[in-house]
Parts: structure tokens; sequence; C-alpha cells
């Protein structure tokens, strides 16, 4: 059949859509065919046996629907500040970390640089040297952040003095994250001198009442409503939240001002907030981290509820295998570097800030972020196709979270261990990057993929339920 034939019994020009590898595409485009290539790739060996039972089992669609509707049923709001003794219960002793467990022999630089300077903050130890050997002994319990309702983000070390947001779920959850210290040498990178500690110190003692005071004052603050216009606004809530937190300020500043702490005090609170573009970011941890533990628990279900790092381990928590985590390699972030840092100076991927892609936000809304590419590294075009790619491995789009150059389409949100596996496409993360040497604090930022073995891990366990 001729070419004019055929495209007379298609109604015009046909568009060829090809899959795998380039070569029949690359064929096609040079006798000026159109095509469309799809980015797909087989199963993994091995996988496809797994993939059959978890989808064929009875309970699967279902489960999956209810876990990704209690996610997006979360109405988060900011409700408390307090220490994390107060708050958590966390004794003397015992610090939180991000991630999933680890130990202090196989803790990366910035992760023991966090730990030896959350010692020297709680008096535990009066020199570096001292918190190291102390640590090195197991004179400390580590915990995840993610045991107590809980995220820190980079290193996420958090003590029994330092403070914590409080976010309710609008149905009596709660979850907790860090107060944001700025960015550079800071205890979450791994910095423990004595500005940081100086820094910490500041924050429990004048930061962290003014803000309790104030909200307690004031009344629950809507950080869904914020998260959403912050996005209209250019922010994706991971690594830019220039818009959250100039929103905060506006909602919160007349009741820090009206507060009974010395002016002096209030005005410094209302400095260091405003100067510091992410301190939104710890709010949005906790917001998402409270949609994702309404998510949990759901028998059949492939829904994933955390992504995690320690700077040693990648690690993911699903919906229907309870709190078990299913781990890999952390990989090591590619991106722009600060000053005359370089590949060589950081460390493999870090922090507990993957809840925001966990709840469609971050990496999987960077098209509404265009200008995070100056952060991040690459050209805005990669921002949009990273966004578009995010559909493929999700259960659905955020009703509330919206992305304005894609016609306002809802962020994809509820990744599906089940879709990871099958089309090969990982999740997507931009993030900050640690020096890997201890006490150097931040030397970048990039993006960075999840090992696949711990979507496979979780997809066997999911396999062996269902079977």
């Amino acid at each position: 059949m001729t070419r004019g034939r055929l495209n007379g019994l298609l109604g015009g020009e046909p568009t060829v859509v090809t899959a795998g590898t380039s070569v029949l595409a690359d064929a096609l485009e040079q006798q000026a065919v159109t095509v469309e290539r799809v980015d797909w790739r087989p199963p993994p060996a091995g996988a496809m046996e797994a993939l059959d039972a978890v989808v064929g089992d009875p309970r699967h669609a279902t489960a999956n629907a209810t876990a990704v509707g209690r996610m997006l049923a979360a109405r988060p709001s900011l409700v408390d500040v307090g220490p994390a003794g107060e708050l958590l219960g966390l004794r003397p002793g015992v610090f939180l970390h991000a991630g999933p467990p680890l130990e202090w022999a196989r803790a990366s630089g910035p992760m023991r640089g966090a730990l030896v300077g959350a010692m020297l903050l709680e008096g535990l130890a009066a020199t570096p040297e001292e918190a190291e050997r102390a640590l090195a002994s197991g004179a400390v319990t580590l915990e995840p952040c993610h045991h107590h309702a809980a995220v820190g983000p980079m290193a996420g070390v958090v003590g029994p003095s330092m403070w914590l947001f409080a976010v309710d779920d609008g149905a009596g959850r709660r979850a907790y994250c860090s107060l944001n210290e700025g960015l550079g040498r800071v205890l979450r990178y791994g910095a423990y001198g004595p500005e940081v500690i100086e820094r910490l110190r500041w924050m429990g003692a004048v930061l962290g009442p003014v803000l309790r005071d104030t909200v307690r004052r004031r009344g629950p603050v809507d950080l869904m409503a914020i998260i959403a216009q912050a996005l209209q606004m250019g922010d994706e809530l991971h690594n830019r939240n220039r818009a959250a937190t100039s929103l905060l300020v506006r909602e919160l500043a007349a009741d820090i001002v009206a507060g009974d702490a010395p002016q002096a005090d209030l005005a410094e609170v209302l400095r260091f907030v405003n100067g510091n573009d992410h301190f939104f970011l710890n709010l949005a941890m906790a917001a998402a981290k409270v949609g994702a533990d309404a998510a949990r628990g759901v028998p059949g279900s492939s829904l994933v509820v955390a992504m995690a790092r320690n700077g040693t381990d990648f690690g993911v928590q699903v919906s229907g295998t309870g709190d078990r985590w299913f781990t890999g390699p952390a990989g090591l972030p590619d991106g722009l570097y600060l000053g005359s840092y370089g590949p060589g100076d950081a460390n493999p991927d870090i922090g507990d800030s993957t809840i925001m892609e966990t709840a469609g936000l971050g990496g999987f809304a960077m098209a509404a972020a265009p200008a995070i590419v100056r952060f991040v590294g690459g050209e805005v075009p990669d921002a949009l196709a990273a966004t578009r790619r995010m559909y493929e491995i999700t259960l659905t789009e955020h009703p509330v979270y919206q992305v304005p150059i894609l016609s306002f389409r809802g962020t994809p949100v509820g990744v599906d261990v089940t879709r990871v596996v099958r089309t090969g496409i990982l999740p997507v993360i931009n993030t900050g990057m640690a020096g890997r040497v201890a006490g150097t604090g931040q030397v970048g930022a990039g993006l960075v993929e999840p090992p696949a073995e711990a979507f496979a891990k979780a997809l066997d366990a999911l396999a062996r339920q269902a079977r």
C-alpha cells in the first residue's frame, strides 16, 4: 500500500508511537514520519510474578483508593510549638535522626557532625572529641524521626531541648518537625561550630517561645492554604519556599508584634524568619508527614507513605506493610555547588525532606517552580518534564495543589510501588547537598533518584502478603 493511500485511509498523516530502543524511531523520523517516543522499559527480571501477585490481589485497587483518599483528606494546620521533650516526651540521652534506622558506626559525616552538635547543645559533652567518644560508646540512643510521627530535614537530628512545630491534620493526628535554622553552616548539614550552637540556643530561648505564644494566642494556621497559594507563586515547597515563607510572615506578623516578649526579641524573630527563605520548609514537611501518616496501615495498598535518607541508606515505607523499611544505598545528588565545592565534597543523599515528594510536592511539582533550576541545575523544560513524568508512577492528582503552567492540573500524588517497578521510572527528588566531612555544612543542591532496589523489595513484601 502506498503512503498516500494509507494517509487517505487514516484521514491524515500517521503518528507512530515507539518504545524501547531508538532504532525504529530514528528510521521513521528520517522518512519525515511524526514519531511519539515513549520512555518505557520492561520490568526487571523476576518482577513480573510479584507484580501479578500484588496487582491481582482483590484488595489492591480498593486499598490504594482508600489510602490515597486518606492522604488527600488531611487538612494540615500549625497548632503548637514546643520543645521535643514536651511534645514528644523525648527523654534525655535519646536523639532522633532522619531516614531509616542507623547506628553510629554506619553514620555519614554530616550525620555524625549533627549528632556531635546535639551532644554539645544538650550538655552531654564539653568538646567535639568527647562527644564523638560518647556516641561511639553507645551513650546515646538513636531513633528515626519517622518512628515518632516526626520528620527532620537533612541530618534531621532532634534532642529533647530542640523546639518543634506541631501540625494537626484536622482529625486529631499530629506530626512534628524542627524549626528551620537557615542555610549554610547549620546543624542539619552537619556543622557544629560555636555559631551553630549559639543560634540553636537563641532559637530555644527566644524564637521558639515567641512562636509558641503567637500560635496559641492566634489559633491554628492553615498550612494547606499557604502551600496551595505558594505553588501559584513559583514555589515547589522543597527547595524553593520563598513565597510560602513570605505568606507565613504576613499571616503571623501582627500577632508576633502583639506579644508580651521584649520588643527587641519580637523584632529579631521577624528579621530571622523573613531573612530565611527556607523557614516554611519545615512546616511543609510536617504538613506532608501528617497526610502521609493518615494513609498508613491499609492492607493490600502499594502506596508509598515515606521516603527518607540518613546519608547512608535510602528507605521506603508502604501503606500495606506497616512500619517496615525497604532500603538501598543513598545516591549522590547531581547539581550545582557553592563556591569552590565540587562532587568530591558532597555526601550521599540525606534527610526526611523527601516527604515532600511523597506528598506530591518538591520534585513532583517542579513545573510550578521553573526558577528552581537556578538552584538545582538543569533547564526550565527539565522541570516541566519531571512533573509530567511523575504522573506515570502516581495514583492520582492533588485536588488542591495545582500547577498553573499545566492548566492548573493537580500535582502528581501517591507514589505507587507497582508503577515504579513496572515502568522503571523512579521518583524525582530535588535536594540540598551536605558536605561529606563532618562540620562542613551545605555544599550545594541538586537532583537525585532513589535506589530502584528499595521499591523492588517493597513489591516483594507486598507479593508475599498477597499470595
